[in-house]
């Protein structure tokens, strides 16, 4: 069973409506029970377009028919699915941690130590002087960046691996974690991070996430292109893996 079946199966069997769907340029959002965040990813087609099914039809479905489109090839339809995911879940607001910052827990357990960071973070640049080696790994590499081929050869390496949680949306989650060792601190950090324990059960320690917490202030400022420091009504949250 894959991870993302796993997160599928813990969605409620009671059909829940959708009450909205914005897709921005940066982040896709989707209301059912709560707001749901997620990036937005595509697969650029001949004319640099993402085909799409059921198009303005969306409000029509549950949002656990929406979530089951993160199984999807299409990388469109696999952000919407996330987002839809994330709309579903009941957070345990007793395991959530408002005082831990995801790039200050990274810095403090990687000194000394290898660090692998799957996604160009901003805070990558500051580990450089923290870590006793750093390799980023991206699809699109910037800068110093390595390609994703090399996770195959620095994720065994690492003592610290932090995995953006767009890698469930690509699919790449599965892979990426088969890679690390079992006493490898590994945290799943970004928006899109679903914030459900099971994903404890894959050697996770860490999810580092988002909660909506004003809907209306995030869709008007996620469709009028924000980035992530720019949406607004959005909390950042980190669920701790239990001693």
């Amino acid at each position: 069973m894959t991870i993302i079946s796993e997160l599928l199966a813990t969605l409620p069997a009671e059909p829940v409506p959708v009450k909205n769907v914005l897709i921005g340029v940066h982040w896709t959002l989707v209301t059912s029970k709560h707001s749901g965040l997620g990036s937005t990813l595509v697969n650029c087609g001949p004319h640099g377009h993402s085909h799409m099914r059921d198009v303005g039809n969306l409000l029509g479905k549950t949002a656990q028919e929406l979530a089951g489109w993160l199984e999807s090839d299409n990388l469109l339809e696999a952000s919407v699915g996330i987002a839809a995911l994330n709309s579903l879940i009941d957070v345990d607001e007793s395991r959530l941690r408002l005082d831990v910052n995801a790039s200050e827990v990274i810095g403090e357990k990687s000194k000394g130590k290898n660090l692998v960071i799957v996604g160009h973070f901003p805070f990558a640049s500051r580990m450089k002087g923290i870590a006793r080696n750093l390799w980023v790994i991206e699809k699109n590499p910037y800068g110093d960046d390595f390609p994703e081929e090399a996770a195959q050869d620095f994720i065994p390496q690492a003592d610290v691996v932090a995995i953006t949680g767009t890698a469930i949306i690509n699919h790449t989650i599965d892979g990426l974690l088969s890679l690390c060792r079992p006493e490898t601190m590994v945290m799943i950090l970004g928006p899109s991070t679903p914030l459900l324990p099971q994903l404890y059960d894959h050697g996770i320690t860490y999810l580092s996430g988002s909660r909506i917490v004003d809907a209306e202030a995030a869709c008007r400022t996620i469709q009028q292109g924000a980035s992530f420091p720019q949406v607004q009504g959005v909390q950042v949250v980190t669920m701790v893996k239990d001693e």
